[in-house]
């Protein structure tokens, strides 16, 4: 298990195949699916590969990628966050995905904070982007609070979202 960040309530470290039933729970949430994607993935084998071709890859390939967020309190899985790099965007991007039941108590803001202090710091990334659904309104708020600023719309995966920028000063 590699850590990246701890916070006052949160423990951010890298995912494991270990962590295959989590990501089952959170890739069927209602949330996920409708600000994100169905990545169709419905069994602990289809997390497995996700995790290898998605998270575990990009550590592989970057040096950063999706983590695993839990509370410090009781080690609960609730969600993940990280830094990605995707084709389509001129420079990486913040990413989160909460459980539901998690959302609404500050976890997103406190988590995307630490883990972009982190990450800038241990990579050397200067700008960090990030895309979210113009109706994902949690999102759109959480990013312009951690000091991202809108861009313009961009088309990814066939959608409209806002596209934000955040730059290390």
């Amino acid at each position: 298990m590699t850590l990246i960040c701890r916070s006052k309530r949160l423990t951010v470290r890298q995912f494991t195949l270990d962590d295959a039933p989590f990501i089952v729970e959170l890739l069927n949430d209602a949330s996920f699916i409708r600000y994100i994607a169905d990545k169709k993935v419905r069994t602990e084998q289809d997390a497995v590969e996700y995790l290898r071709h998605g998270p575990l890859a990009s550590y592989q390939a970057y040096g950063f990628g999706l983590n695993l967020v839990e509370r410090r309190e009781d080690g609960e899985p609730i969600g993940m966050c990280g830094v990605l790099k995707r084709d389509e965007l001129a420079y990486p991007d913040l990413g989160y995905a909460f459980l539901s039941r998690y959302t609404g108590q500050g976890y997103a803001t406190e988590a995307a904070e630490a883990v972009l202090e982190a990450t800038l710091l241990a990579s050397g990334l200067n700008t960090v982007q990030a895309v979210t659904l113009p109706d994902n309104q949690p999102s759109n708020r959480l990013l312009e609070k951690l000091g991202f600023q809108r861009q313009h719309p961009i088309m990814l995966y066939g959608h409209s979202n806002n596209l934000y920028e955040y730059t290390r000063t």
